[in-house]
C-alpha cells in the first residue's frame, strides 16, 4: 500500500504543479492530499459551485481544502447550460468539457503546468461519457494513471487520516433526472432537500430519482429492510411532499451508480 502512494508522489511531482477539480469527494480528496505531499504550494484546488451539485458538500469541499492546507478557488456557476438543459444521455460529456475548459484557463493564466482529476482504476469500467472531455482537454488522471482502484482509494485515504476515507460517492444531481427531461434549479433544489432529509434518517447511500412528480427512492441494498417500517414509510412520503412530490415510491433493487443509465 505504501508503494502505491509512493507511486502517485512520484507521479504527481513529475507534473511540477498543477490545478485538481476538486469536489470534495473521496478521490479528488485524496489526490488533493497527495498533491500537497508532493507539490507544496505548487498545488491549486478548483471547485465548481454549480445547481447541479449539493450545497452542503461544496461547503464541505471549502473545510476539507482549508485542513490539507491548499488554495482553493470556488467558482459559483448558478445558470443552467442551454446544452445540457433538456439532460441529453451525453449530458457529462458537455458539463465536462465547459467544466474543464473553465479550469484549464484558470490553471493558464496561474502559470500551473496541469490540472488532474479524480478518475480512478475503477471508473473506465462506467459509462462515463464525460472521460472523453478529459481527453480531448489533456486532464491528467494520476489515480487511474498509477492504477489505484476505489479500494486502494479508501484504504489510503484512512491511513493518512482524511476523514473522506468511508464517504459515500454522490454524484451530481443531473444523475437524479432522467435523459430527455428538462432540468430547473426547483428540482435539483428538492431532490437536494429529499436526499438531506433521508441522509438525516441515517441511510448511507442514498438517490432520489425524480420521474415527474415522482420521487423513485434508492438506498443501499443492506439498508432496504430499515424502509420497510409503516410509520417510516408514512413519514418520508409525507416530508417529500412539502419538498414538491406528489408521490414517493421505494426502488426495490436499491441503489446502484448509474441506475438511470439501465435504459441506453
Amino acid at each position: 500500500m505504501h508503494d502505491q502512494y509512493d507511486r502517485l508522489i512520484e507521479c504527481l511531482k513529475a507534473m511540477d504543479s498543477l490545478v485538481v477539480a476538486f469536489s470534495g469527494g473521496t478521490d479528488s480528496a485524496f489526490l488533493l492530499k497527495a498533491a500537497k505531499d508532493a507539490l507544496g504550494d505548487g498545488v491549486a484546488a478548483f471547485t465548481a459551485a454549480s445547481p447541479y451539485h449539493p450545497r452542503w458538500e461544496i461547503r464541505e469541499a471549502v473545510e476539507l481544502a482549508k485542513k490539507i492546507g491548499v488554495r482553493q478557488v470556488v467558482r459559483e456557476e448558478e445558470i443552467i447550460a442551454p446544452e445540457i438543459r433538456n439532460n441529453p444521455p451525453d449530458r457529462c460529456y458537455r458539463c465536462k468539457k465547459a467544466l474543464f475548459t473553465r479550469i484549464v484557463a484558470f490553471a493558464r493564466e496561474e502559470g500551473f503546468k496541469h490540472v488532474a482529476d479524480g478518475t480512478n482504476a475503477d471508473d473506465p469500467g462506467e459509462y462515463r461519457p464525460g472521460m472523453k472531455a478529459l481527453t480531448e482537454l489533456g486532464i491528467r488522471s494520476p489515480l487511474l494513471e498509477t492504477g489505484l482502484t476505489k479500494r486502494d482509494i479508501r484504504a489510503l485515504s484512512r491511513e493518512i487520516g482524511l476523514p473522506t476515507w468511508n464517504k459515500p460517492a454522490f454524484a451530481c444531481l443531473l444523475s437524479r433526472i432522467p435523459y430527455g427531461q428538462e432540468v430547473t434549479e426547483e428540482d435539483l433544489r428538492r431532490i437536494e432537500k429529499a436526499e438531506v432529509y433521508l441522509l438525516g434518517l441515517g441511510f448511507q447511500a442514498v438517490r432520489v430519482r425524480l420521474h415527474g412528480d415522482v420521487a423513485r427512492i434508492e438506498v443501499s441494498p443492506g439498508e432496504r429492510e430499515k424502509l420497510f417500517d409503516a410509520g417510516l414509510l408514512d413519514a418520508i412520503a409525507e416530508e417529500l411532499k412539502t419538498f414538491g412530490f406528489a408521490y414517493a415510491t421505494l426502488d426495490l433493487r436499491g441503489y446502484r451508480t448509474g441506475s438511470l443509465d439501465e435504459v441506453l
